[in-house]
């Protein structure tokens, strides 16, 4: 059977990167006694995998784990278990039976995904910011310098961001996610501040991922059912 486990990752735990969380996952499933199904050959692991890694420092409402299972259990059970032996800042939302099929894969499903972010005290753009981040939302076209590892490209970023809105300080804006086009919020933040020529200051963002989407704005969550 396999699943699809949400969680939440919030308060220090946004420190912890996506390797450690991984091993974290790991030790917890093991304390759970989640009777997990492990890969076959000379170095057998777990049969997991995570969609989306969320960057050092954000917090998030809606991360997802996908696992194979090799006992049934119920999904009140299965998330009362892991609660059990959570961490501070992290929480079990979910668990749920998915299709087991190479296409449910969390990872390859991954389209798009929603944030929630606030400049920190002290650090926002001077007054007006509000009306001006709507205003380079409505540009025809927001070009931008994307640099990876290897190399950097020049892109339109105006397609890839599916909402944006702002209301009492908080902007909420839905980007493109997954393998082929990622996009981040900081990355149309610094876009946003080098329009109106606001030097953002590090660490002046504090981002919140709400969910996680595929095709069609469906939640990898509502891909799955819950188990009796």
């Amino acid at each position: 059977m396999k699943v699809r486990i949400k969680f939440r990752k919030q308060g220090v735990m946004k420190f912890i990167g996506h390797l450690d969380v991984m091993r974290y996952f790991q030790k917890a499933i093991r304390r759970a006694d989640i009777d997990i199904a492990y890969t076959e050959g000379f170095s057998p692991h777990m049969i997991l995998s995570f969609a989306a890694p969320l960057g050092v420092g954000l917090t998030s409402n809606g991360e997802y784990a996908d696992i194979m299972l090799k006992t049934p259990i119920s999904s009140a059970e299965a998330v009362r278990r892991l609660n059990d032996v959570m961490v501070e800042g992290m929480e079990i939302v979910s668990f749920r039976e998915i299709p087991d099929e190479k296409a449910s894969n969390a990872m390859s499903l991954v389209a798009e995904a929603d944030y929630t972010v606030i400049f920190r005290e002290g650090m926002e753009p001077p007054a007006g910011w509000e009306e001006k981040l709507l205003a380079f939302y409505e540009k025809p076209s927001i070009l931008v310098t994307k640099k990876t590892k290897k190399s950097e490209r020049e892109m339109d970023l105006k397609p890839l961001i599916y909402e944006l809105s702002v209301s009492d300080g908080k902007i909420f804006m839905t980007l493109s996610t997954g393998s082929t086009d990622n996009i981040k919020p900081e990355l149309v933040m610094e876009a946003f501040c080098r329009e109106i020529g606001y030097d953002l200051p590090a660490f002046a963002l504090l981002i919140n991922r709400e969910e996680v989407y595929a095709e069609g704005h469906i939640s990898l969550e509502d891909l799955g059912k819950d188990i009796g």
